[in-house]
């Protein structure tokens, strides 16, 4: 964190493994099973065909009490209303799309757990959208209910920010040490297959060293799936939403610091190219030839007096490291984002090996 551990000098590489405040044991692993990949397994899309298979015997006899609309078509805000309505026929049906998708989220982590490089994790933080429901939390609980009962010692907990905050907030443990001392907020960028978000993140370091205090003080949405932009195009909107942003900040008084944090689909390289993974992305994100950051220098070349610094990180990592503050009580921890697809990354945080030469030397 930004009080002890956020010892980087200058800014860093893309997609690093070591970062201030946590190491990256692994990011956007893909594990499969003989039906496929097994983050389709426990996918806002899995979901939604659990909750279409338990209605199709219903639809037959013209008994299914959530009527004609197809799950997908069912907001979340609907269904978690079934939940606190009357009526108990829907509410059981969602309750049972829940207990079989807990039970499939279940399975994801016991496979995550097999693995090398999960197998001693302490907590696991799930985000994504499909977390921002009552349906999400619900279905969170009965999984890590589960896999207590079955012995396996981790705490399954939803993630503490609202998943639209928490991509741009998790930049905030991308940052060299230099830009809580003489900055308040950042500008944060959190890429979506089908959104982009852009935000002014206010550090709060005064209030909180920790950075458990940082907020979103204003944010800006561009659901690019529904104009379909060339990848030139995309690129030059995010440039206007960030002058926009910078513009904002200036106006309002904040200390915006030289420096843009990006939450990116796919697996990040240390020359800020995409390797894989950002296939649902605008246009070709994967070629050698497209380089985000440098674009985003280039488009945006300084923020007040100084040079532009960024740092871009896959998506799942960035949404995991808003939890940092919080998950100081363990040495190994993980995340899982529900969306679309299922993004994961573990951490080893850096401040305890500090803390236990600390307490060695005192020993001693």
């Amino acid at each position: 964190m930004a009080e002890e551990a956020m010892t980087t000098v200058g800014i860093g590489n893309h997609g690093a493994k070591r970062l201030p405040s946590v190491d990256v044991d692994t990011f956007n692993i893909e594990l499969k099973d003989d039906d496929g990949f097994l983050g389709d397994r426990a996918s806002k899309g899995a979901f939604q065909k659990i909750l279409d298979d338990l209605r199709k015997p219903l639809k037959k006899n013209g008994e299914d009490p959530l009527g004609e609309k197809a799950a997908n078509e069912i907001s979340k805000s609907s269904l978690d209303e079934i939940l606190r309505g009357d009526d108990s026929p829907a509410a059981a049906l969602v309750h049972g799309a829940i207990e079989e998708f807990a039970q499939e989220l279940a399975y994801v982590v016991r496979r995550f757990f097999k693995t090398k490089s999960w197998a001693d994790t302490e907590c696991i933080v799930v985000g994504g959208g499909f977390r921002q429901s009552r349906v999400g939390e619900l279905a969170i609980a009965r999984a890590d209910i589960m896999l207590k009962a079955e012995g396996l010692k981790v705490d399954l907990v939803p993630i503490r920010f609202h998943p639209d905050e928490a991509g741009l907030i998790g930049c905030l443990h991308l940052a060299p040490s230099w830009i809580f001392e003489g900055y308040d907020s950042i500008l944060a960028v959190d890429i979506g297959g089908s959104n982009i978000r852009c935000g002014v993140v206010e550090t709060a370091w005064k209030k909180s060293k920790n950075l458990s205090k940082a907020a979103v003080w204003k944010s800006d949405l561009w659901k690019h799936a529904d104009d379909e932009p060339t990848r030139e195009g995309a690129v030059k909107r995010l440039v206007k939403m960030l002058k926009d942003l910078i513009s904002a900040a200036e106006k309002e008084g904040f200390k915006l610091a030289p420096f843009i944090g990006i939450s990116c689909p796919g697996v990040i390289k240390e020359d800020g190219t995409i390797e894989k993974g950002a296939q649902n992305l605008p246009g070709n994100w994967e070629s050698s030839k497209f380089n985000l950051p440098a674009l985003l220098i280039e488009g945006i070349p300084q923020i007040g007096d100084h040079d532009t610094a960024v740092l871009m990180h896959n998506d799942g990592v960035v949404q995991g490291l808003s939890e940092v503050p919080f998950m100081q009580d363990f040495e190994r921890w993980g995340v899982l984002t529900i969306g679309t697809g299922l993004g994961n990354a573990r951490f080893t945080n850096r401040k305890r090996e500090k803390d236990d030469k600390k307490a060695k030397k005192g020993k001693d």
